[in-house]
């Protein structure tokens, strides 16, 4: 089965790329998951879209993610949310309020997809949070969470 992929799957792809799978990783996994879409014609003309909107938020080179990576490791992010009284938050953090505060932070733009959380953010504390930038590159910074007053 043919198909073109609209976000980055590991070890098929980068959006805009069309690749062959077996019929049932397509039609089961990546068509409902909306990590692809079936190739035809008309799709073929949707890829210079999918293309032109990764390659904004896209690191452009290595040198380039060395960059975003050294301003990312000087950076602490402290990111504020309603918890209880013993520390416990009223559900978790997730990759798109971590983006967020790293940019009120001062921090570049991220794509959310990259973000590697050290599993289910669920109470106060310091957490490391990994970023790859780059396939040769990965920052690490710190995310302080505390309770909202």
């Amino acid at each position: 089965m043919k198909i073109i992929l609209t976000q980055e799957v590991t070890g098929l792809g980068t959006p805009g790329d069309i690749v062959e799978v077996k019929d049932g990783y397509g039609r089961n996994y990546l068509l409902p998951q909306g990590y692809a879409i079936p190739w035809s014609k008309g799709g073929e003309k949707q890829i210079v879209t999918i293309r032109r909107a990764r390659s904004a938020r896209e690191i452009r080179d290595l040198g380039h993610a060395n960059e975003v990576k050294a301003q990312l490791e000087g950076l602490t992010v402290k990111l504020s949310v309603r918890a209880g009284k013993e520390g416990r938050l009223y559900g978790s953090v997730t990759s798109a309020e971590v983006v967020e505060a790293v940019q009120k932070a001062g921090g570049p733009q991220l794509d959310r997809r990259r973000l590697e959380l050290p599993g289910h953010v669920k109470s106060v504390g310091d957490y490391k949070v990994q970023i790859k930038l780059h396939p040769e590159v990965a920052a690490v910074f710190t995310l302080k969470v505390t309770a909202a007053k």
